[in-house]
């Protein structure tokens, strides 16, 4: 039962604060900023507690593992980890197709990057390693530069065999994950962290899914075990898929057979799985399963001699040495890396806030740039390519139980198990069973397509931005779709700024409530032109009175002082030219013109009904130097014409840009500023009841000249735009 409204009044008295007032009465302290020497003196000090702090900061593992209980929670890292391992492994050398390698360098992957970011990362549920999207931005430039062609490589024209081939292709990847890597931890000591912002859910939405169709299409040729041309750039996948339909006639029956079956049933028993959640304490690895009966139907029935099925071959047991990259191979892959590397930690990021904000810890973003920066460059020189956290692993990782990257160091243990001893029974597993498993954890990305009418519904510019980056990454590849989609939902809220909506806001009386009375009262008119009719109309009338037909009497026209404003800005070509030549203007007759009453003239000057105009500037966030010279502008444009203006609700840091861009001046006073709407209105109020209605607060003379020097090219730019000032009096 809602309560009586009686019961939720509430009453406040206070004094009408305009901002001085308020900063006196409460003896606002001004801030000392501190120069660059100061903060630099400052970073360098150094005590026990603040080394240890710094120590703990970068290295998240010391503060969380001192605190470990170990007898609550190990158990449950362990079969964790065990689970995530195996689906780690076979997600490793799946995503190695991706990359365009031999799918040990995707179980070097699964492994390495776990080590560091047990060290360094700040989130206890992630499971880090290879991720789709970032695989095919990898493998996207490994077939440019190393491209589809056995027995003539392009680089150097020698001919290679497909041992030599992977060999370069690995050179190629491991070299941009340390350039990847390179990227991310600049990012993270320089603190930009918060760029990921710009990366918005649309935005990201748009292009997952669109990397999800990349994928796919790269994957239909493994299924199918045909060839097709190393492709990158603008209609690549559909040049891949050109390519797919004019060789479709000499799929591998076996292949296509494995594939399929391995999509059908990995999907439906994670369905199931999803469905039955609350009744599987432990998702099935259905992944695992699948790989170890296909492996063993593959070796019994000799699928690659007989049918001529491809296979994943030879895994060799055991790491290889450590091989630094290529840096003559930097510039050529610097776009790229870049993208790849904002990519990686945008997904990563976004997974790990989802299970932050689930178990109730925070993620230091700029620390996750360093931990993903160091683990790319750490895997970088161990023939590794570029980390980052897939969703389906992630999950794994933590229905299964896991509390913290002890189950992330359990899995890469069972990884490296099946590096040193197991690899070579994963040997007569087809490469299409591997696809498939790849196709089959894309659906989620594809399921996003779903929400795109809901999207439309709740925000019509959101969706433009999800349709518009899918678009762009389809046709015109990944890199350059999302700089394309970054492009235009820039572009949007450029728009969304420069247009924005203003209110005329009306009192519900009795309260200090305002809102929008657009639908009930028009109360808009154009300042500008208003001061320009009725200089137009007080000339005329001078006209009239120097010849004697209208005497400076009466109920419209008496004889008291000008308005004291220059008009100099507004004046015709014509009439300036005749003052030059001491036949223009008339001498000035001091008039002053009842501007609410019927004119003596043939000149149709608009009414203004307002007094007083107050701009709620609650909701401004900043202000650069043409926001202020505009601002002034505004203010003297309604001051002219007989309008006060006031501004509410500014913070301090829009007080001080204020300031500091020297809005104030002998004219426009801080006397201007009110604490809030309700706070201007009143005081507009009291000045109407002490018969002083037309004392406009910020502006000390109404005869001081109102258009200065250095301001003519700003009036006359503003004279063409004033269709602002419309919009801020609507």
């Amino acid at each position: 039962m809602s309560p009586e409204p009686s019961d939720t009044l509430y009453s406040i008295s206070r004094p009408v604060y305009s901002t001085p007032t308020f900063e006196h009465d409460h003896e606002r302290q001004e801030r000392a900023p501190q120069s660059l020497r100061e903060r630099f003196v400052n970073s360098c000090r150094c005590s026990g507690k603040g080394a240890l702090r710094v120590l703990k900061s970068h290295f998240p593992v010391i503060d969380w593992l001192s605190k470990y209980p170990a007898k609550e929670w190990f158990i449950s890292d362990l079969i964790s980890g065990v689970s995530t391992g195996l689906v780690c492994s076979l997600q490793g050398m799946a995503y190695a197709l991706l990359v365009s390698v031999a799918p040990v360098y995707g179980l070097y992957s699964a492994f390495f990057p776990i080590l560091t970011y047990f060290l360094l990362g700040t989130s206890r549920h992630i499971s880090v390693g290879p991720f789709p999207v970032t695989c095919l931005m990898v493998g996207s430039v490994v077939l440019t530069l190393v491209p589809n062609n056995p027995t003539l490589l392009a680089l150097n024209g020698t001919v290679l065999n497909d041992t030599d081939l992977q060999a370069k292709r690995i050179v190629v990847a491991s070299t941009m994950t340390v350039l990847v890597g390179l990227f991310q931890l600049a990012m993270g000591f320089l603190q930009v962290g918060f760029l990921v912002r710009y990366l918005s859910e649309p935005l990201v939405g748009g292009f997952t899914t669109a990397a999800a169709m990349h994928v796919f299409v790269s994957q239909i040729s493994i299924i199918l075990s045909v060839s097709t041309g190393s492709y990158n750039g603008p209609f690549s996948m559909f040049k891949t898929l050109s390519d797919v339909f004019s060789n479709i006639h000499l799929t591998n029956i076996a292949d296509l057979v494995a594939g399929l079956l391995t999509i059908v049933v990995v999907v439906t028993v994670k369905e199931v799985s999803a469905r039955f959640q609350h009744k599987i304490s432990i998702p099935i690895p259905i992944e695992v399963l699948v790989t170890m009966l296909a492996a063993g139907i593959s070796y019994a029935a000799d699928l690659h001699s007989i049918y001529g099925a491809s296979i994943v071959s030879e895994i060799p047991m055991g790491f290889i040495p450590v091989q630094p990259p290529n840096t003559e191979l930097f510039w050529d892959i610097l776009g790229p890396s870049l993208s790849t590397a904002i990519v990686g930690y945008a997904v990563a990021v976004s997974v790990a806030k989802v299970y932050a904000s689930k178990y109730d810890y925070t993620i230091n973003g700029n620390q996750e740039l360093l931990a993903f920066g160091v683990s790319n460059i750490f895997c970088g020189f161990f023939s590794s390519f570029v980390s980052s956290t897939a969703l389906s692993r992630t999950a794994v990782q933590e229905s299964t139980g896991g509390k913290t990257q002890v189950a992330g160091i359990v899995s890469a243990v069972l990884v490296m198990i099946v590096i040193l001893a197991l690899g070579n029974l994963l040997e007569p597993l087809q490469k299409s069973v591997l696809a498939g498993i790849v196709i089959a954890n894309l659906k989620g990305m594809f399921l996003q397509m779903t929400e795109v009418p809901s999207l439309w519904r709740k925000n019509g510019t959101d969706c433009y931005i999800w349709i518009a980056t899918f678009v762009a990454c389809v046709v015109l590849g990944l890199d350059v779709g999302l700089l394309a989609g970054l492009g235009f939902e820039m572009a949007t809220v450029v728009i969304r700024t420069q247009f924005p909506a203003c209110s005329a806001l009306g009192n519900v009386p009795g309260t200090d409530i305002y809102r929008n009375i657009s639908d009930y009262k028009n109360v808009g008119f154009d300042a500008v032109r208003v001061f320009k009719k009725r200089t137009k109309a007080l000339k005329k009338i001078r006209k009239v009175i120097k010849k004697g037909t209208l005497k400076p009497s009466g109920d419209s026209v008496v004889s008291v002082v000008s308005l004291g404003l220059d008009n100099e800005g507004f004046e015709s070509d014509r009439d300036l030219e005749l003052e030059k030549r001491g036949g223009g203007q008339d001498p000035v007759v001091d008039v002053k013109v009842d501007w609410a009453l019927e004119l003596p003239v043939r000149v149709s000057v608009p009414r203004v009904h307002i007094h007083s105009l107050v701009l709620d500037f609650s909701a401004v966030s900043f202000l650069d130097v043409v926001a202020v010279k505009s601002l002034r502008l505004v203010i003297k444009e309604f001051v002219r014409i007989g309008v006060s203006v006031y501004i509410a609700g500014c913070d301090d840091e829009i007080i001080r840009s204020m300031d500091a861009l020297a809005l104030f001046d002998e004219v426009v006073t801080r006397d201007l500023l009110f604490l809030s709407v309700h706070d201007a209105v009143l005081f507009i109020k009291l000045e109407m009841a002490n018969g002083n209605p037309q004392n406009p607060t910020g502006v000390k003379d109404f005869k001081e000249p109102l258009a200065f020097p250095e301001e003519e090219d700003l009036i006359e730019t503003y004279d063409k735009q004033h269709q602002a000032i419309h919009e801020l009096s609507n």
